[in-house]
């Protein structure tokens, strides 16, 4: 089973040293996935610091860019003090996971 990349970006922010949890979750009513507050999958915390991150793949990240962008709720986020962050992922020639992040908002 191919890994996806919220599953990409968890390990990566452990790596990093975050304290990583799963935001996004499936309603099976609706059969969707939600994402907290619209638009966050992952929320890592380290040293003081609260980063919610939306993960998705390299070709589509200028989409989810602009989504992010323009959701009503990402000045509160910003406003609490919360860092935003968008993940990418793409393999590369050599066919290894190649991340492509980007802050929003700062």
């Amino acid at each position: 089973m191919a890994t996806s990349p919220t599953q990409r970006s968890l390990k990566y922010l452990r790596d990093q040293g975050y304290t990583v949890a799963v935001v996004e979750k499936w309603n099976p009513h609706a059969k969707v996935r939600q994402d907290l507050f619209g638009f966050v999958d992952l929320l890592a915390i380290k040293d003081g610091l609260t980063l919610a991150v939306q993960t998705t793949s390299s070709s589509s990240f200028s989409d989810r860019k602009k989504k992010i962008e323009g959701h009503e709720n990402l000045p509160a986020v910003l406003a609490a003090g919360w860092k935003v962050s968008l993940h990418g992922w793409r393999k590369n020639a050599k066919g290894k996971w190649v991340l492509r992040a980007g802050a929003i908002g700062s």
